[in-house]
């Protein structure tokens, strides 16, 4: 019972968050959000950082989760470059998909990435977990993969900004998006010309995929 109230107090607080902001919430929102006191509320919660320290946790079960449940390598930024490459085709496109849904079709997730991008201007701390989930982290830990294809990190980086900068984009045109069913077409297709290109080595004429 106490695990399944934490659990609500947490996406509770973090649809306040995505809609007002981490900042422009107070506990007295959330308690209010949830119908009850203040004091119910700091008997699971010590503070609104708890709350926040508690949604960062539970994001990065999620995200270790998910890549067990997609089977995709584990290993260190040297050794996964390889591994991979060697990954099948359709394995990495369904991944790649699954990452897509995560933060866009996944309330939890896509509540986290809308407060990220609210803070990212106003509170260092949340800036630096928007760079981590959402930007600077993602682009390095794809540079890291494609650096064993190329023969420098300013091409290794070329090929993560042109893997991952459409999909990042297409996080904005989904939020928008009349017909949400229509982006992930678009990702799709974007994936397809990357590997595509990769395959047939066109990128290391200079071609961007």
């Amino acid at each position: 019972m106490a695990e399944g109230t934490k659990a609500r107090i947490l996406e509770a607080a973090l649809a306040l968050f995505a809609q007002n902001g981490y900042l422009g919430t107070s506990m007295s929102d959330i308690a209010g959000q949830l119908g009850i006191t203040k004091a119910a509320l700091y008997k699971h919660y010590a503070s609104k950082q708890d709350i926040l320290d508690r949604i960062v946790e539970r994001m990065n079960e999620m995200d270790d989760e998910r890549a067990k449940a997609y089977e995709m390598p584990e290993t260190a930024p040297d050794g996964f470059a390889e591994a991979y490459l060697h990954t099948p085709v359709e394995k990495i496109r369904t991944y790649s998909a699954a990452q897509f849904d995560h933060w866009t079709k996944e309330p939890f997730a896509a509540n986290f990435r809308k407060m990220l991008t609210l803070e990212q201007y106003r509170d260092p701390a949340l800036a630096r977990l928007y760079q981590n989930y959402l930007a600077a982290g993602p682009l390095a830990y794809m540079a890291a993969i494609f650096r064993k294809l190329t023969d420098s990190d300013q091409a290794a980086m070329e090929l993560a900004l042109a893997f991952y900068g459409p999909m990042y984009l297409l996080y904005s045109v989904y939020d928008g998006a009349e017909d949400k069913d229509s982006v992930s077409p678009r990702l799709d297709a974007h994936i397809d010309r990357f590997i595509a290109t990769v395959e047939a080595g066109r990128w290391k004429d200079g071609i961007a995929p």
